[in-house]
């Protein structure tokens, strides 16, 4: 559990929530910064962090309009698209979609963005408040190469860069496991493998029934 993450989730309104609903001894010693209080360091990427976020294929970012209004967005690719470029840092080549741009202008007012990056197979989800600055993909030739997703068909825009202020990791509960064509694949490999065998075993020993003499009985009794 990031403290850092609740105490920046904790706000006074929140704090007033969990009062209500009977939560706050739980988690009331998150009181978020105090007034002229230096903000906590950014919590670091550890080794569990770098690795699920290298196996996700897509996540949900979110960032705040200048009138107040949230905007979700998913952004998908091939897995590990969404790159781990140091301990507080996190990268990716920003496709070209329909070209309305919201989280783009948004954050060209307010930086701060979240990130919610799921598993539904394993039941797992992370959570991520960080600040995020584009840049454009000609403007920086070095970056673009090294977000860059091989193969890819996607049109390569912006390069869009993530500074990890706090995580935190979400219990699994309510998460209905789902799994990707990928995982299926994996998940089934076996199985086919088995019935392939079954059915090689099959094919074998009709063969060998066909490849039998047929053999005639006898006729039940003889004359007298």
């Amino acid at each position: 559990m990031s403290s850092r993450y609740l105490d920046i989730a904790t706000t006074p309104s929140v704090a007033a929530a969990q009062e209500r609903y009977g939560s706050a001894g739980r988690w009331g010693h998150f009181a978020g910064p105090q007034d002229g209080e230096e903000p906590a360091a950014a919590d670091p990427l550890g080794p569990a962090e770098r690795g699920f976020i290298a196996g996700r294929d897509g996540f949900y970012i979110a960032s705040v309009s200048e009138t107040g209004w949230p905007y979700v967005q998913y952004r998908g690719g091939p897995a590990g698209f969404l790159r781990v470029v140091d301990d507080t840092t996190l990268g990716f080549a920003d496709f070209r979609g329909n070209r309305q741009y919201i989280t783009t202008g948004n954050v060209g007012a307010n930086d701060r963005v979240s990130l919610f990056l799921m598993d539904y197979a394993h039941r797992q989800r992370l959570k991520i408040f960080g600040r995020l600055r584009l840049v454009d993909a000609a403007d920086d030739p070095a970056l673009a190469a090294r977000l860059a997703v091989p193969g890819y068909p996607g049109r390569v825009e912006r390069l869009a860069l993530i500074a990890v202020e706090a995580f935190d990791w979400n219990c699994p509960q309510h998460i209905t496991p789902r799994f990707s064509e990928a995982e299926l694949e994996t998940a089934l490999a076996p199985v086919r493998e088995e019935l392939a065998a079954l059915r090689r075993e099959n094919e074998r020993l009709r063969r060998e029934v066909h490849a039998r003499p047929m053999r005639r009985d006898d006729d039940a009794g003889t004359p007298g």
